[in-house]
Order: structure tokens, then sequence, then C-alpha cells
């Protein structure tokens, strides 16, 4: 993964705001969507995303193959627990790690977890899903949705070695689907998908994100 451009990096957080306003939109109340209860909060916050986003994803669930829906886990993410699962995730880091620098930490800690100053989730951006059958039941994607890089042994990552034929078919379909209306992954997450924020702005070259950080409620 060592051509991998982290959130951490500058290429990334240097990238400019042009904030475009779009409201955020609760996922759940069309029914359009299948939507996964791992996140739920007494807000809801977990289940909204910028109109731009959602639009995306609708024309995206139109594209996969018969029998298969998008199922959302977490899409709006407030900057408190951003930074709270940040600041979880480093001290993990350091614990197993004692001799790495502080600066060590903080990149190594954006491969899973994005720096609290550029989050995409925190924008509304961002929306961690996955592939599943008519009833809801969860396709296998070769490891567990938000498996850090240690409990997954690398197969979190997009692109990662060794997994099954099933598994990297489906991945497959998934990438297709989402990027063919304009969303970008994160390949350290392969359940990770954004439009809008820094990370989208860096890969395709756009001059700006077009979505920066939002309160929900």
């Amino acid at each position: 993964m060592r051509d991998v451009v982290l959130m951490s990096d500058p290429r990334v957080t240097s990238v400019p705001v042009c904030e475009q306003g779009d409201v955020l939109h609760d996922v759940r109340s069309s029914g359009e969507f299948a939507v996964s209860d791992l996140k739920v909060d007494e807000t809801g916050a977990f289940a909204h995303l910028r109109t731009g986003v959602v639009d995306r994803l609708r024309q995206a669930q139109h594209a996969l193959p018969d029998g298969m829906r998008l199922l959302i886990v977490e899409g709006y993410r407030p900057l408190s627990l951003q930074r709270h699962y940040f600041e979880e995730y480093g001290d993990e880091l350091r614990a197993a790690n004692p001799e790495w620098t502080a600066e060590q930490i903080h990149v190594a800690a954006s491969r899973y977890v994005s720096p609290p100053e550029v989050a995409p989730h925190c924008a509304g951006a961002a929306v961690d899903l996955t592939l599943c059958g008519p009833d809801g039941t969860q396709l296998d994607m070769g490891c567990r949705i938000n498996a850090s890089p240690e409990e997954s042994d690398g197969r979190c990552y997009t692109d990662a070695p060794g997994l099954t034929a099933a598994a990297r078919h489906l991945r497959t379909v998934l990438s297709e689907a989402l990027s063919g209306v304009g969303l970008v992954n994160y390949p350290t997450e392969w359940w990770h998908w954004s439009y809008g924020d820094r990370y989208w702005a860096m890969t395709t070259g756009a001059p700006a994100a077009l979505y920066g950080p939002c309160s929900h409620g």
C-alpha cells in the first residue's frame, strides 16, 4: 500500500473547500436503501448524507446486478465522535509501537480513521457501506466492514491480495457501481466511499472540495 495517498497527506489537507450548501438527507426516509443498525444513535445522525451523495447512491444502486442492494452503515459523523475514534486508534497504535513518534502515529492512524480536521464523514460526504441480498443479509466481501488493518491482516485494503475469487468479484461489483457515478474509494477501506470532500477533490483533480464540516440537527 506504499502508493496510497492517506488522509493525513498534505495533498489532501491543503485542498480548499468551496461549500455548496447541500443539506443533509436521511437515507431512511424513502425506503430505497437497506440501512444497517450497527451505528444507530439517538439522533439518527449516522443515516444522513449530503443530497449530492444520496443522488449518486441512488444511481449506483440501480446499476447493481439483480438481487443486490447497497447496505448503508454510516454516513454523517459528528466531529466529536470522529476525534474520539482517531484518538482511540492512535492510543492502540502507540501501545503496540512505543518507539513510534507522534508523527508516525498520526500517519498510521489515518490509514483507518481520518484526522478530524479533514474527515469526509464530518462533511456528510462519505459513506461506509457494503452489499446485501434482497433480505438484507450482508454478502461476504473478504473481511467485516470497519475491520482495522491489524484485525483483518490487511484484507481491509480494497485491493488486498489473498481474497477469495467471490469476495474479489463482489468488491469489483461495488467499485464499478460507485465509481461509475462519481464516488471515490479510500483504498485502505473497501467500504469507504465519498463524493465532494477533500479526498474526492484530490483524487479527481477538482480545484476544491464541495463540502466542508457541517452540523446535524
